[in-house]
């Protein structure tokens, strides 16, 4: 589910799941793995990518309505997991946003250091409330991080999905790329952090993300159990049950 490439120091970790990098408890603790362990494999940089025209299609809904409570609760806590090992890397990390990246691939990217995203006709945002999911406090605190309080709030509560280019506008994203030139200016920018004096650039950010780490440290447990109580509600039941039927329907026509 997870393709390793390695760019000198730089390490690209593509997901690999078709059609759609949609993620499955199994991906969600694969690409935890990949950026937990790269460090310790010699990368001193780290790329994440996708698929040409799709980066992750965000959680799969269809997969995971079919689980219990209890698996629901270990893929939460896994989830959360995958967002420390991004928070707390101690090597840089760069988003190389190759298409398309809805919700839970908008978190992949808004926890990465750099996010360089494909231009043309893709969009990204976290629309977790539109299809019936309240967004996760950790999320959202990140979320404000990056775009500002204000924007996160109007984003947030309206579950938009914005274009590439209206992305780079409100800060989402930080740079735009031909799509067939992404990876390789996320490489590029990561090969440009590791020219910089290593201990200087190491401890800046590893101060500079220090709250990132503490949020979900402090989250722990207890936001699980809420974003378990959010799942297993009638409403985001009802509406995570209405876009799977739609999501067959559109196949079958």
């Amino acid at each position: 589910m997870i393709t390793t490439l390695d760019h000198g120091p730089v390490r690209e970790l593509r997901l690999a799941r078709p059609p759609a990098n949609a993620l499955s408890p199994d991906l969600i603790s694969a690409l935890r793995e990949a950026v937990s362990t790269a460090p310790e494999g010699g990368a001193r940089a780290i790329v994440i990518s996708g698929a040409p025209g799709m980066f992750c299609a965000g959680l799969d809904v269809p997969v995971l309505l079919e689980l219990g409570r209890d698996d629901i609760r270990e893929t939460w806590r896994s989830f959360y997991a995958m967002m420390r090992s991004l928070a707390a890397s101690p090597v840089p990390v760069v988003a190389a946003i190759t298409g398309h990246s809805p919700a839970g691939g908008a978190v992949i990217a808004l926890y990465c250091d750099l996010r360089i995203m494909a231009e043309g006709d893709f969009k990204i945002g976290l629309n977790e409330v539109p299809i019936g999911i309240p967004l996760p406090p950790v999320i959202l605190s990140v979320f404000r991080r990056v775009v500002g309080d204000r924007q996160a709030e109007r984003l947030a509560v309206s579950g938009a999905l914005l274009p590439a280019a209206e992305a780079l506008r409100v800060g989402l994203v930080d740079e735009l790329a031909p799509p067939e030139q992404v990876i390789a200016r996320a490489v590029e920018h990561g090969q440009r952090l590791l020219a910089l004096p290593p201990q200087a650039m190491s401890e800046t950010r590893r101060v500079a993300r220090a709250g990132l780490v503490r949020l979900l440290d402090e989250a722990g447990e207890e936001e699980v159990e809420l974003v378990l109580r959010y799942w297993f509600s009638d409403e985001t039941q009802t509406t995570l049950r209405g876009l799977v039927e739609k999501m067959a329907a559109k196949r079958k026509g």
